[in-house]
C-alpha cells in the first residue's frame, strides 16, 4: 500500500519558496493563502494540485473557508511567514504595527486544524526585536496549545544555497518531541558560489531576451545540473535596459566591490550600503532583495535576470514565474530559499 504523504497549508504564501522546498521533500501541498494575486499564480502553477486562495487572514471566517478547500482533509503541517515588515530591521519597526499581529492568524489556524506540527519563519531580527517579546510571544501562543516549540536561525549556504541569507525559523511539534533542526551539509570553503549557480546564464547580445527561451550553454557545476534536472526550456530570463550611464558606473565596479570602490563624483546618486554592489563569482551572492536596482552580476553590466536571482535563491529552473517582471522580482526576494524548505522538511519526516 502507498504511503500517503504528509499534508501541507502554506499561509503567507507569495510564490511558494518554502512550500517547493517541502514538496521536494516529498509533502503534498493542498493550500497556499495570500493577498497578492500575481504571486498566487506562481504558487497555482508550480504547485502540482494545490489550491491558491486569496484571502484575508485578518477575517475569522478564512479559516473555515481554508477548511472547505482542503476538502477537510487532515492536515498534517502548516507552514508560513508572516510579513515582517513589522519585524524588520528595514522597515519602521513600530510595535503596534497591525502586521505584527499577523502571526495570530497562524496560531488560530493551528488552533483549528490542530497539526502534527507547524513551521513559523521570519528575519532574524525578530528574535531581539522589543527586547525579545516578539519571540516570548510566538512561543507562547502555540505552547498553550499544546506544541513544543522550538526555534534556530539557518544560515542559507551551509544548506547549499549560493546567497548569504539568515532566516529564522521556529518549530512546533504536538507529539512533545522538541524539533532539533538539521545540521549544515556544507563547511565555509564548500559553499555554492555565484559562478556556480549563473554561469551558464548568457548575457544578451543583440535583444534582452523573451520569458520563455533556450539554454545557450551546457551546465558547467553540480548545482547546475540540480537547478535544470527539470527544465528543458529556460524561463524569466530577461535582461534590463540600462542607461549608458549607469552601465558606465557599473563597469567600475570591480568584481566584489560596492559604491566605495567608485572613483570620486561617480555613481552619487546612490552612496547607501548596498549601492552599486557587483557580485563575486568565487562567492555566495548578497542576500537577494525584492527590488533590482542595487545588484550587480559579477561579470556582466547589468543586474542580474529574475531566472538568475531564483538560481541563487535556489528555485530550480522548472519553477516560473508570473506577473510583470516587476512583481517576478518582487516573488523571488520575498521568497523563502526552497533548499531550506527542503532541509526542514526532510528532518521534520522523522518526527511525523
Amino acid at each position: 500500500m502507498k504511503k500517503r504523504k504528509p499534508t501541507v497549508i502554506d499561509m503567507f504564501c507569495g510564490c511558494g519558496g518554502l512550500s517547493r522546498g517541502f514538496m521536494d521533500a516529498g509533502y503534498e501541498v493542498l493550500l497556499g493563502i495570500d493577498n497578492n494575486v500575481d504571486a498566487l499564480k506562481s504558487f497555482k502553477e508550480n504547485h502540482g494540485k494545490a489550491v491558491a486562495m486569496d484571502g484575508d487572514l485578518f477575517q475569522n471566517s478564512t479559516i473555515l473557508q481554508m477548511a472547505s478547500l482542503t476538502e477537510n482533509k487532515q492536515i498534517d503541517l502548516i507552514i508560513g511567514g508572516p510579513p515582517c515588515q513589522g519585524f524588520s530591521l528595514t522597515g519602521k519597526r513600530a510595535e503596534d504595527d497591525e502586521r505584527n499581529v499577523l502571526f495570530k492568524a497562524m496560531v488560530n489556524a493551528v488552533a483549528f486544524f490542530q497539526p502534527k506540527a507547524f513551521v513559523l519563519e521570519n528575519v532574524p531580527g525578530l528574535a531581539t526585536l522589543y527586547k525579545g517579546k516578539a519571540r516570548e510571544a510566538i512561543i507562547k501562543e502555540f505552547s498553550e496549545l499544546g506544541y513544543t516549540v522550538n526555534d534556530q536561525i539557518l544560515f542559507a549556504p551551509d544548506y547549499g544555497v549560493p546567497q548569504i541569507r539568515k532566516r529564522l525559523f521556529f518549530v512546533g511539534l504536538l507529539n512533545g518531541e522538541k524539533f532539533e533542526f538539521p545540521k549544515p551539509v556544507l563547511t565555509p570553503d564548500k559553499y555554492i558560489t555565484c559562478g556556480e549557480a549563473i554561469s551558464d546564464l548568457h548575457d544578451f547580445s543583440n535583444n534582452l531576451g523573451t520569458e520563455i527561451s533556450e539554454y545557450q550553454c551546457p551546465p558547467n557545476s553540480e548545482y547546475q545540473k540540480k537547478m535544470r534536472k527539470k527544465s528543458t526550456q529556460l524561463f524569466n530570463h530577461v535582461g534590463t535596459q540600462h542607461s549608458d550611464l549607469v552601465i558606465d558606473v557599473i563597469s567600475q565596479v570591480p568584481e566584489g566591490g560596492n559604491h566605495k570602490d567608485l572613483p570620486p563624483g561617480v555613481g552619487d546618486s546612490r552612496k547607501f550600503n548596498e549601492a552599486w554592489t557587483r557580485y563575486h563569482r568565487n562567492k555566495p551572492s548578497k542576500t537577494i532583495d525584492t527590488g533590482h536596482r542595487n545588484h550587480f552580476h559579477y561579470e556582466f553590466n547589468r543586474v542580474p535576470t529574475v531566472r538568475e536571482n531564483a538560481r541563487l535563491q535556489s528555485f530550480p529552473d522548472d519553477f516560473r514565474f508570473y506577473g510583470n517582471k516587476t512583481q517576478q522580482y518582487r516573488q523571488v526576494g520575498n521568497a523563502v530559499p526552497p533548499l531550506l524548505g527542503y532541509h526542514i522538511g526532510t528532518k521534520l519526516k522523522d518526527y511525523l
